[in-house]
């Protein structure tokens, strides 16, 4: 049986390009699966209307991570993701070492719409009665 943690942002009233700006924390309890994110509209007296889809993996990520680098050059480019078949990545998307943390920050493509793209922005964090990323194969 496969549990998922579901997430929502606040609705923007009245615009076609809404800018939530929110920080969301997730629980990961499988890394090798992926992020699966959905847009919707919402609708007062209807069903909302899913606007498109798109999915984080998070494997190239989570292996800069797991790495434990430290120490490196602020804004240092640790490994450039590029958009193909398999991703939803809408442009090349950058793992950076900034302010001693590891962040990936990437533009994605929505699925099944005509237009649309969602800017992201990744951080790991460990929880301290986790096992953290030790032992686990990516």
């Amino acid at each position: 049986m496969m549990l998922f943690k579901k997430l929502k942002t606040r609705h923007e009233k009245d615009s076609l390009n809404p800018e939530w700006n929110e920080e969301l924390t997730l629980y990961i309890k499988d890394v090798n699966i992926p992020i699966h994110l959905t847009v919707c509209d919402k609708d007062t007296f209807t069903k909302d209307d899913k606007m498109g889809e798109a999915d984080i993996d998070l494997k190239p990520y989570l292996l800069c991570v797991k790495v434990g680098l430290s120490e490196l050059p602020e804004g240092h480019v640790v490994k450039r993701i590029e958009p193909n078949d398999s991703n939803c990545l809408a442009e090349e998307s950058k793992i950076i070492w900034t302010n001693g943390k590891v962040i990936q920050y990437m533009t994605l493509k929505l699925r099944n719409v005509n237009t649309g793209e969602l800017h992201v922005e990744i951080e790991w964090l460990d929880v301290p009665e986790s096992k953290g990323l030790s032992g686990v194969p990516l």
